[in-house]
């Protein structure tokens, strides 16, 4: 069969085509053909494991051992008038036309001043709310001291809305805990908790709790810090966290993620009085051994030293011979107190209890209350530039902190000043002739720097009495001679005394 030239050119042009478009194909080149739609590229997908941790599951456990805390106090006002509008009016004369409108027109007790009767005082309720939790299937609670403070009636509202009424146990200002108990014939779900020594700062913490009231909130982040010293107390040693903590979050658990209680909710930093990121919970340590001697004795009995104490600076410790700024300086030993029976001095700083370092005046304080009162402890002071053993058999911490009392009088001296110029300072001899009065500072001088001021009494020097400016010179000479850069001087004010170490290689 013949063919045409013009088939044969057609037949060329649909095997080249074909050609083209198997070729494309084979290359992965999308191609557009009439009626199709184009290829598009396949769109980013990431497979990876985040480790991102969820909450979920430690809330769903420690939940229903936490509980909200509604405390109920009564006061009786300060002032029978029913309001503020009326207080003093029986302090003014009677035809003063305040007191006269008040009696005639005078509010809620209005009626009862015109026909001369006082009205009678109510007592009036308020009411608080805290947060706490479960340590024991019985019914024991944990909270605050100052969310019970001042309370009569306590009521728990469990996370399933249940209220039951308290008791309160016992309590412990120091510490700011307290122990309340529930009676019920009902287990409740309780936490345990944590080894708080192995709480790292980066570590996650989740708080539970009842703020403003409004009920089992959670909230969580991370610790922030360990050993916060805030002002509270003497056994300050806070966990810092950045979880949400609002009022009504006292008292209430930070777990961490086994659902163990690191620490137990007390204080915020908040200068507006909300959340800002700053919360400080008591460690699970101080917290286990308070609310252990509260459910067995319903109060914490402490070892008590007895003793007015500051830290130990490098310049304090250079005027010692001190090769480190460690340790507890002692400012005074309290009258009736086991560490003047046992012969501790002013100035004497405490380096050890039983063996154990002391960092500074804080740790003193912790070990001290650890141990049983009326037990014996062997404290390794320094004195006159060398170590030595005392030992003391410790008394039971007083319901209130003692003060230190001091009867010199430190009124305006009648002597001549005399000039102490090394040192920056102008005194004069106490009335009772036992120390120095500092009459004027120089303000470019260390003794300015570190806070003396006109009025303050210089009664000792390097632990040696003062009565009069020879006995300062002398000692900067002694310090002098054997290599020391400080003179460590005992300074009184307001009938609180402390310790200076002032160089004396400079003015």
């Amino acid at each position: 069969m013949s063919t045409s030239p013009n088939s044969l050119r057609t037949r060329s042009r649909l095997m080249a085509a074909a050609a083209s478009v198997a070729i494309a194909g084979a290359i992965g080149v999308g191609a557009v053909t009439s009626g199709a739609l184009p290829v598009q590229a396949e769109p980013v997908r990431v497979q990876g494991n985040l480790n991102v941790p969820s909450f979920a599951d430690v809330v769903d456990r420690v939940s229903p051992a936490v509980v909200s805390v509604r405390v109920e106090s009564r006061a009786t006002p300060a002032s029978d008038d029913g309001n503020q509008l009326g207080q003093g009016l029986d302090q003014l004369p009677d035809n003063h036309p305040l007191k006269r409108f008040f009696r005639e027109f005078g509010g809620p007790n209005g009626q009862d001043r015109q026909q001369g009767r006082r009205p009678q005082q109510r007592a009036e309720r308020t009411q608080s709310q805290g947060s706490g939790f479960f340590i024991s299937e019985d019914g024991y609670i944990v909270t605050n001291n100052h969310v019970v403070d001042g309370g009569t009636t306590f009521t728990v509202v469990t996370n399933k809305g249940d209220e039951l009424t308290a008791k309160l146990i016992g309590t412990d200002p120091r510490t700011d805990l307290a122990l309340l108990k529930v009676e019920a014939k009902e287990k409740f779900t309780y936490v345990d908790f944590a080894d708080d020594s192995k709480v790292r700062v980066g570590d996650w913490v989740m708080a539970v709790g009842n703020p403003f009231g409004l009920g089992g909130t959670v909230t969580a982040g991370i610790v922030s810090a360990r050993g916060r010293d805030i002002g509270a107390g003497p056994y300050d040693d806070f966990l810092q966290i950045d979880a949400a903590v609002n009022r009504g979050n006292s008292g209430g658990p930070a777990f961490n993620l086994n659902g163990e209680v690191v620490g137990v909710n007390t204080a915020i930093f908040s200068p507006s009085g909300g959340n800002v990121g700053i919360a400080f919970a008591i460690p699970a340590s101080t917290v286990k051994e308070v609310i252990s001697d509260l459910r067995q004795n319903g109060s914490v009995q402490r070892g008590w030293l007895g003793v007015q104490i500051q830290p130990v600076d490098k310049d304090i410790a250079d005027s010692l011979g001190l090769a480190d700024a460690k340790g507890a300086l002692v400012n005074e030993p309290q009258e009736g107190s086991p560490a003047l029976k046992a012969g501790i001095k002013t100035g004497d700083v405490i380096t050890k209890v039983d063996g154990k370092d002391v960092s500074g005046p804080r740790d003193l304080a912790k070990q001290i209350a650890a141990i049983s009162p009326d037990k014996p402890v062997d404290l390794t002071i320094w004195r006159d530039g060398k170590e030595q053993v005392v030992k003391v058999d410790l008394g039971t911490m007083p319901n209130t902190d003692k003060q230190a009392s001091n009867s010199r009088d430190s009124g305006p001296a009648q002597a001549e000043p005399t000039s102490l110029a090394d040192l920056g300072l102008t005194v004069t001899r106490a009335d009772d002739g036992r120390g120095l009065v500092v009459t004027d500072v120089d303000p470019d001088s260390a003794a300015s720097e570190r806070g003396i001021q006109p009025g303050d009494v210089i009664t000792a020097v390097n632990s040696n009495e003062v009565n009069g400016t020879s006995d300062v010179t002398r000692a900067i000479a002694d310090a002098e001679k054997s290599g020391r850069k400080a003179v460590l001087m005992q300074v009184q004010r307001d009938d609180a005394s402390r310790f200076v170490a002032l160089p004396v290689d400079k003015g």
